[in-house]
């Protein structure tokens, strides 16, 4: 294997390797199981976790390289990811929803860029994309208010990214606008009202606005990021920066579930080593139901990775060729991407129940995947029917009903 030196830019910043960048997640994932019961119990994952992973350079991965950031493969992001999810799933979590939002940040106007990293660009940003925000429209701008759930590693942020439809009496181009809307923690409140069954340490708290001016160029289209041609373009000129922002999102909720899968199958593996059924001669690795388990365990975490690793491969060249993909690929890339989750805990599942009595167990690390990966599953975003739907009625002849792609 070859092993390249990291690369120095003008700005000064040294730019790790993706293998670099992975050997620190993984260094970080070394002590993630030792705070994994403690995070469960706070319901958040740490201030040191998050710290380490900060001061790892993880955070940068997706951030422009003017904002001191990396400008990197979004593979690389996604590895360090799944590197994490195998120690910790609610790690993972947090630190794709939050780790990609340089991402978005990079697509707003370069003002709201300057105001979150103007003195301090390694602040980070959370969000809630329910469309939920009360709009009023205001000169220069938008008064919003609302309620918004799910706001993962909010406490560890200083600004969030709030989902909101201006609707058509309100909008310039007279029908539905979706929008995001950025606002410091100053105008915010977090009501910590996270008690889950899974990724329980997400921290993934309700967001409470009451009455707060939002200008204009604080918000990001839905639009603009489907079409690749938002603000930030203007400043931000990397080819990474035009790929649809809704395919790097989605996957940001869906490939620590296959660290996880990982994970569990590393543990089950170590259980299954020592194991002996009640009513059994044999140890479990004489099972042929174990065998095949772990069989189509191995063959299916590497066809997801694969996927997601083609995928992102395919819309990294098309942004750096100047061109679109089609609408039938990103509908693809869409579904591909939904049904990660499923399979996932399809996966761990079995290994669970191959598990007897002992898989019940709340110490059983493999239970802890499995109920993580449950959590997950409640994304909108890992509910696949809808995008299977919307991805055979294209293959059809049908018009795609599914913008955020």
């Amino acid at each position: 294997m070859v092993v390249l030196m990291s690369v120095q830019y003008a700005s000064d910043v040294e730019v790790p390797t993706c293998d670099e960048l992975v050997a620190r997640a993984k260094e970080i994932a070394k002590v993630l199981k030792e705070r994994s019961y403690q995070a469960n119990e706070s319901r958040n994952v740490s201030d040191e976790t998050v710290r380490a992973m900060s001061e790892a350079g993880l955070f940068r991965i997706l951030q422009p390289k003017r904002w001191n950031g990396f400008e990197m493969h979004p593979n690389t992001f996604f590895k360090v990811q799944m590197a994490l999810a195998e120690a910790c799933m609610s790690t993972a979590w947090i630190y794709g929803v939050i780790g990609v939002h340089p991402y978005q940040l990079a697509l707003f106007d370069d003002r709201a860029q300057q105001e979150v990293w103007g003195d301090d660009d390694s602040v980070l940003v959370s969000s809630t994309y329910q469309p939920v925000a009360k709009i009023k429209l205001v000169e220069g701008g938008y008064r919003i208010s609302g309620r918004w759930s799910f706001s993962s590693g909010c406490t560890h942020c200083d600004w969030v990214l709030l989902g909101g439809m201006i609707p058509p009496d309100l909008s310039e181009a007279g029908a539905p606008d979706m929008r995001t809307f950025l606002l410091p923690r100053s105008d915010y409140q977090i009501i910590e009202n996270w008690d889950v069954l899974g990724l329980r340490a997400t921290g993934s708290n309700d967001i409470l606005v009451e009455d707060v001016f939002v200008p204009e160029y604080r918000t990001h289209k839905a639009l603009d990021g489907f079409l690749c041609q938002s603000p930030g373009n203007d400043v931000n000129k990397a080819p990474l920066y035009r790929i649809p922002w809704a395919q790097l999102f989605v996957r940001s909720v869906s490939t620590g579930a296959i660290g996880a899968a990982e994970g569990a199958l590393s543990e089950y593996l170590k259980i299954a080593a020592k194991r002996m059924p009640s009513f059994s001669e044999k140890g479990t690795v004489h099972d042929p139901i174990a065998q095949t388990i772990v069989a189509d365990a191995v063959v299916a975490i590497n066809e997801l990775k694969q996927t997601l690793f083609c995928n992102m491969n395919d819309l990294y060249d098309a942004a750096h060729e100047d061109r679109m993909l089609s609408i039938d690929d990103r509908v693809k890339y869409r579904y591909d991407s939904a049904v990660v989750v499923d399979r996932c805990l399809e996966i761990v599942t079995k290994l669970q129940h191959n598990l007897g009595g002992r898989g019940i167990y709340m110490n059983n690390p493999v239970a802890r995947y499995f109920l993580d990966l449950n959590a997950a599953r409640a994304h909108v975003a890992n509910t696949p029917s809808k995008f299977a739907y919307n991805l055979g009625a294209v293959r059809l002849g049908l018009d795609n009903q599914d913008f955020f792609i």
